[in-house]
């Protein structure tokens, strides 16, 4: 940053970038009303962690949340994506069809369970929506107890320190603020130049609110979000389809992916592979004819109760004026481009941050968010702090058949060090739960990428089953401690578990050895 003139008669002196956040600190400290320290613009779960840290750490924060309805009009309370339409409700329902699923298991283990045991998809939806809105409500209390000012209104930026609130009664108030986070988050894109599409078609934005059964339904994507989506449509008992124009979760490993969809497609999901949607048109009787062009280039069509969209996602950007006052922002996803002066949130404007979603090539994931936030807050008003760490970072798709993963997929790490260089174990194995009841565990698999040399340096750890995400918990700890191969195959499993079958690995795929599991 290019030092400032002080206006005094004594010589120039020039300040260093921590001794004019110091006076401008001061300057915004002295100043009362609507003047803060911190804004934060986005009350999701990341900039909810920011706010509270910094006002934690004594800093006058206001936070500004404004929900934006989606094209079939549904909004929802504090706490961002996560909280209303993403982790909390998908989890819930993702649970949901697990228990349906050990309902069928429970004959075999002799419980005398009716064949046509009754769902409720409207017993659902209110039980989840009812804590989500206990959600809403406790991180109200919270900022409210950390002194946090919470607005109910949309932000824009006017210059690099103020900015500009409309409440939903079109109400503006010109706040001050020393320093600024962006924290808004994304939101489910659907093409607008498929006709009928906006107009009739749904997103995760509305499949957690709605309060009438979605009947027979269309998911177009191959997104994590449009398998978890149709994966728990499939299980509360809906005829469910997915259309898919190339491959699905491509940032993912492919293999992972395949076992993924075939399991779904063995419980029932139908896919519609190398498809896209020509037209949506709404008939009469109120359902979904959905026009599409085949893999061939043939024409089809089909009727639907519901089409839900999960094509990806986009930044809500648009309306706050970012290159106005020199944000740069990545053109193609017009995300914001953080690592300016050595700081992974700082973007192009000093004193303007970014963190979450909306940060250009950094994982869109809750846990990052929170914690990105709160190490933001520590650098800027803490004694000491560090930068975020977007290495290694666990992950987990709530697929009937869960799936995680951390660190490099086994394409990428033959891209990045080659063939010689790696070495793969892996195994398909049996969980003992489902051995009883006759599960299908044919997708049920571990894969340990590593380095050939010893002590066999882990690269990355992705496998498919029961509980996938709390076996992973784990596994990121030691990836986070640089875990090697020889380390994991000397720890002692917890038998019988799922997450033993991890530390006994020991076929390689270069062996070319059956790697099936057959016994303890």
């Amino acid at each position: 940053m290019a030092a400032v003139r002080l206006p005094t008669l004594a010589p120039r002196i020039l300040l260093s970038v921590s001794q004019q956040r110091l006076c401008a600190a001061r300057a915004f400290s002295d100043n009362q009303g609507n003047s803060y320290d911190l804004v934060v613009i986005g009350g999701g779960s990341g900039g909810l962690a920011c706010s509270k840290e910094a006002a934690r750490l004594g800093k006058k924060v206001a936070v500004l949340d404004f929900v934006k309805p989606s094209t079939q009009g549904t909004q929802w309370g504090l706490g961002g994506t996560c909280v209303n339409v993403g982790c909390i409700p998908k989890k819930l329902m993702h649970q949901a069809a697990i228990l349906g699923h050990s309902l069928n298991d429970a004959r075999a283990y002799g419980w005398d369970v009716p064949q046509n045991v009754p769902f409720s998809w409207e017993w659902l939806s209110d039980a989840v929506q009812n804590y989500v809105k206990s959600l809403n409500f406790g991180h109200r209390v919270q900022l409210k107890d950390k002194n946090v000012t919470y607005m109910n209104a949309l932000g824009s930026l006017l210059d690099q320190n103020t900015i500009k609130t409309v409440d939903k009664n079109g109400k503006e108030q010109i706040l001050k603020a020393h320093d600024i986070v962006i924290a808004v988050g994304g939101r489910p894109y659907i093409p607008s130049e498929i006709p009928g599409a906006v107009e009739h078609a749904i997103t995760s934005d509305d499949i957690f609110w709605k309060t009438d059964p979605p009947g027979k339904t269309l998911v177009i994507g191959g997104s994590y979000i449009a398998l978890e989506c149709a994966g728990f449509l499939t299980g509360v008992g809906f005829d469910t389809s997915v259309m898919v124009r190339s491959s699905c979760l491509r940032s993912f490993d492919k293999q992972m992916s395949h076992l993924v969809t075939d399991y779904m497609a063995a419980g029932g999901t139908k896919f519609l592979w190398k498809c896209r949607p020509k037209e949506i048109e709404k008939g009469s009787d109120g359902r979904l004819l959905v026009s599409y062009i085949t893999e061939k280039g043939a024409q089809q069509q089909d009727t639907f109760q519901t089409v839900l969209f999960a094509t990806g996602r986009r930044p809500d950007t648009e309306s706050i004026n970012l290159e106005g006052v020199g944000v740069k922002v990545d053109q193609e996803s017009r995300k914001v481009i953080g690592g300016h002066e050595d700081d992974n949130e700082r973007s192009s404007v000093s004193n303007i941050y970014a963190i979450g979603d909306v940060l250009h090539e950094r994982p869109e994931l809750t846990p990052v968010a929170i914690q990105a936030g709160k190490k933001l807050a520590h650098r800027l008003y803490g004694k000491a702090g560090t930068q975020m760490d977007y290495t290694k970072i666990a992950t987990t798709v709530f697929t009937p058949l869960e799936f995680a993963s951390i660190g490099l997929s086994e394409d990428d790490a033959l891209i990045k060090y080659g063939e010689d260089i790696l070495e793969v174990y892996h195994a398909f194995y049996k969980p003992l739960e489902f051995t009883v009841p006759g599960r299908d565990v044919s997708q049920c698999y571990i894969k340990v990428v590593c380095h050939r040399e010893k002590p066999q340096k882990i690269d990355g750890i992705h496998l498919t089953g029961p509980n996938a995400g709390e076996i992973l918990q784990g596994l990121a700890v030691a990836m986070q401690c640089n875990v090697s191969f020889d380390q994991l195959s000397k720890t002692v499993g917890i038998h019988p578990t799922c997450a033993e079958e991890v530390v006994k690995l020991h076929i390689s795929k270069r062996s070319g050895l059956d790697p099936t599991v057959t016994g303890c």
